[in-house]
């Protein structure tokens, strides 16, 4: 359920500009005339969604929900539409989850933050504070940090000296950031630690030996990042998190690492340093990546594998140590097998 204390709705949109907006095609089950004046308050999952809602089919697995859902209207693709009940007007598109979020966003526009600095918040005399940013209760910003226009950065947040952040970035509570350059509308979510000393010792016969860690973080534009994740700054070379990727809750992104761009990662994964993972790669949840890998551009990883070597651009692999998919796949038929047999 929606609570509008939390999040305040707009007011009501007609089916058309719903259609607009996410360039759906409008139809019925019975291939009858739609009024495209008619209005909708908001949107609701299938099983939820009453005659003003709009939902959306995006798995197989909820098949039978939508073909018994009120919703008045609701985005699937073309090859369940069939399915649809009598008198549900379909949003017909090839992508049901990206247009749901679409017209959720317009249903739910961003407020425009307060622009306020809290009295207990300690700002230095050398930052930089750009226009229209705020500033919460216990937050502290150091010498030399450059917040840009429409920043927000959270309670009790640390941001330490030298730090730049763009243009329009949200931090939450209680963070702490150093050694970091932070692009434009940024997402980083509460209890996130960015930027502190990579692991990094050399042993010797008379004892192990820190190794100064002297890199930094970049974090490019359209970042999001999840509470509990941490990144530690590169030994020399930067550690890097590229253009439009997302970074799931509780991740720890080692020293050199380099993200691409649009890379998705998964809860509780861990990337050894060192390592790079491709453009438009999708990591599963915990997955564990050994130092000084390659992960190939477009590459998948399933959940809880274990990444001891490069994987090729566009490859899909899974297992501990992980393997192509499908070898992945026989192995464990082959060992049920062998287990069916032996019982």
């Amino acid at each position: 359920m929606v609570d509008s204390r939390f999040f305040p709705i707009a007011a009501p949109v007609e089916l058309q500009a719903i259609a607009s907006l996410t360039g759906a095609v409008l139809s019925t089950p019975a291939g009858g005339a739609i009024d495209k004046t008619l209005t909708f308050n908001n949107v609701a999952a299938l099983d939820k969604a009453g005659g003003k809602d709009i939902s959306f089919l995006d798995n197989v697995k909820y098949i039978d929900l939508f073909a018994s859902s009120k919703a008045g209207a609701c985005f699937v693709r073309q090859k369940f539409a069939a399915r649809a009940p009598e008198g549900m007007i379909l949003l017909v598109t090839d992508t049901p989850y990206y247009a749901y979020a679409l017209a959720t966003h317009h249903f739910y526009p961003e407020t425009a933050i307060a622009a306020v600095i809290s009295p207990s918040a300690h700002v230095a005399k050398s930052a930089t504070i750009g226009k229209n940013v705020r500033i919460d209760a216990g937050a502290v910003i150091g010498e030399k940090v450059v917040l840009g226009d429409g920043s927000w950065i959270g309670a009790n947040t640390v941001i330490d000296h030298g730090v730049e952040i763009g243009s329009n970035t949200r931090i939450g509570a209680l963070c702490a950031l150093s050694h970091t350059l932070i692009g434009n509308r940024v997402i980083i979510h509460r209890g996130v630690h960015i930027g502190q000393d990579g692991f990094g010792f050399a042993p010797s016969p008379v004892g192990i030996l820190k190794v100064p860690q002297m890199g930094r973080v970049i974090i490019g534009d359209d970042v999001e990042i999840g509470s509990g994740t941490c990144i530690d700054r590169g030994a020399g070379p930067d550690t890097i998190i590229g253009n439009f990727s997302k970074i799931d809750n509780l991740v720890q992104i080692a020293h050199n690492v380099q993200i691409g761009k649009y890379v998705i990662i998964a809860a509780q994964c861990g990337i050894a340093g060192s390592t790079h993972v491709g453009d438009g790669v999708m990591i599963g949840g915990q997955v564990g990546l050994a130092g000084h890998i390659h992960i190939g551009t477009k590459a998948k990883v399933a959940a809880q594998s274990g990444v001891m070597n490069d994987i090729p651009v566009g490859e899909s692999y899974g297992g501990s140590p992980a393997m192509p998919i499908k070898d992945w796949h026989r192995q464990t038929v082959a060992i049920a097998k062998l287990n069916k047999k032996e019982s």
